[in-house]
Order: structure tokens, then C-alpha cells, then sequence
């Protein structure tokens, strides 16, 4: 029976280049993508913050799996996080991380 790994330090950090983070955050603002969103957070609206982070390991420091810097989003009903689309990913060629989440708040 394999044992499970406590992971006791993930680095998180990432930067994106120019493009495809403004690629990105085109596709993320999109009308019928905020939509989608808006329908299933049960909110008239709904702002990108322009806050990402990558998924962590479950830790002791990081019970959420997200940054401990982020988990006041996660506690607050004034936010939302999603995963991002992967094939917002592909469309943006962000290959690494393989994963962002990103964070939006909503207006009403």
C-alpha cells in the first residue's frame, strides 16, 4: 500500500510573458464566458480581479490547496474562484504551470 506524501514546501510562483497574459485575460473577461460564470455563482455580475495563482499540494500551509496568500478570497462570498479553462491554456500557449486559477468578484 503506497504511503502518502506530505508535501511541506511548493513553490507556487509563475510568471506569464506579455502575450499570452494579455491573451489570457481576453479570454477571461469574454461576455459569454462571464455568463457561464454568473450563472453558476448565482450573481447578476461578476469582475476579473487579474488575480491567478497555480494550484498547490495540499499542506499544513496550504489546507486549500492555494496559496496562503489567496485563502481570504476562498473564505469571502464576495469572490469566486475558478479553475481556468484548459483550452483557454492552449489558446493563450501557457504550458507551465498546467494550471492557473483565477479569481473574480462579484458586483451584484
Amino acid at each position: 500500500m503506497a504511503q502518502l506524501k506530505i508535501i511541506t514546501n511548493f513553490d507556487g510562483n509563475f510568471s506569464l510573458e506579455p502575450d499570452a497574459k494579455e491573451t489570457l485575460f481576453s479570454l477571461l473577461r469574454g461576455e459569454s464566458f462571464l455568463k457561464q460564470i454568473t450563472e453558476q455563482a448565482s450573481c447578476k455580475q461578476l469582475e476579473f480581479t487579474e488575480l491567478l495563482f497555480q494550484p498547490v499540494p495540499y499542506s499544513l500551509a496550504t489546507p486549500k490547496g492555494m496559496p496562503a496568500e489567496y485563502e481570504p478570497y476562498h473564505k469571502s462570498e464576495d469572490y469566486v474562484i475558478i479553475n481556468v479553462p484548459p483550452n483557454f491554456m492552449f489558446n493563450a500557449k501557457i504550458f507551465k504551470p498546467s494550471r492557473l486559477c483565477a479569481i473574480y468578484r462579484k458586483l451584484g
